[in-house]
C-alpha cells in the first residue's frame, strides 16, 4: 500500500512540475499557443505555460511560425503583455469555518476549525501565465527597431529550446 501511495504522490508532483510540450492549446486557458488574425498582416499570438520565460520564448516562436506561414520575412511586436489572470487565486488558501450540529441524545455541539487547502488541478486555476504578443508581419528588409525580429532567425534560435 505504501508503494502505491508513494508512486501516486511522485506522479502527482511530476505532473505539477512539468511543462507541457510545445503545441496548440487544446482549449482556452490550456497550456499551448493560440493565434488570431486581426487584419491583413496583423496577428495576436499567445502562449500559456507555467514558466513565464518559456511562455515568452514560445510566443515569440509562434510569432515567427505565423510570419513564415504567411510568406513574410519579419515581424514586429506592436503590443505585448503577460496575463496572470489564469493564476490569480492559485496557491494555498486558508479558511475559517464554524458549524453546528445536534448530537445523539439531544446534545448539541459547535465546532470551530481552521484549514488550509491546496488546489490540485481540475476546474481550478492552473498557476499558468499567458504571454500575449500583437504582431505586424512584413517582407523585405527588417526594420531597424528593437521590436522587429527576423522570423527565420527566431525560428532557428528558439525551436530547439521549445521542443526540449
Amino acid at each position: 500500500m505504501r508503494l502505491i501511495l508513494s508512486a501516486l504522490a511522485l506522479g502527482l508532483v511530476a505532473a505539477c512540475a512539468s511543462t507541457a510540450p510545445y503545441g496548440p492549446a487544446s482549449k482556452p486557458g490550456a497550456m499551448g499557443y493560440d493565434t488570431m488574425q486581426i487584419e491583413n498582416d496583423r496577428y495576436r499570438v499567445s502562449y500559456t505555460d507555467k514558466d513565464p520565460a518559456k511562455a515568452h520564448d514560445r510566443a515569440l516562436l509562434r510569432a515567427a511560425e505565423v510570419t513564415l506561414e504567411a510568406g513574410k520575412d519579419w515581424f514586429e511586436v506592436t503590443n505585448a503583455y503577460a496575463d496572470n489572470s489564469a493564476s490569480a487565486g492559485s496557491g494555498s488558501r486558508t479558511s475559517v469555518s464554524i458549524g453546528g450540529s445536534s448530537g445523539s441524545y439531544g446534545r448539541s455541539s459547535v465546532g470551530v476549525g481552521v484549514g488550509i487547502g491546496f488546489p490540485l488541478g481540475g476546474s481550478g486555476s492552473t498557476g499558468a501565465v499567458t504571454q500575449v504578443l500583437e504582431i505586424v508581419t512584413g517582407t523585405g528588409e527588417k526594420p531597424d527597431r528593437p521590436t522587429a525580429y527576423d522570423a527565420r532567425s527566431v525560428d532557428i534560435n528558439l525551436r530547439s529550446a521549445a521542443v526540449s
